[in-house]
């Protein structure tokens, strides 16, 4: 990707979520090691994460033949914007649920 418009760390991350979206990610080492160059490790798994729910997303959208988002107008926005207080409950009971270890994956 030669755009001007987009630095280095931009670009490796849409190539990425290319990759992620062809599922040919799994084949190339080599653009994930170029997307850890940029990224933090908790950030190349945001990345990752991202890519992979939108691929979800369309598809599942795309299946049901549900209308995009931009084709739906959003009358009440207010129900867009999260009472701070809620969130602060939700996140804080997450983290009081947290597991002070995950199991090991089996293989």
């Amino acid at each position: 990707m030669s755009s001007p418009l987009l630095t280095p760390r931009e670009k490796v991350a849409v190539l990425w979520a290319e990759h992620v979206t062809k599922n040919t990610a799994k084949h190339r080492d080599d653009i994930a090691a170029e997307v850890q160059k940029q990224f933090t490790h908790a950030e190349f798994v945001e990345l990752t994460f991202v890519a992979s729910y939108f691929n979800m997303r369309n598809r599942y959208h795309d299946s049901l033949k549900l209308p995009n988002d931009e084709d739906i107008i959003v009358e009440d926005v207010s129900r867009l914007r999260p009472d701070p207080d809620k969130l602060k409950k939700f996140l804080r009971e997450i983290l009081d649920n947290w597991p002070d270890a995950f199991p090991e994956p089996s293989e």
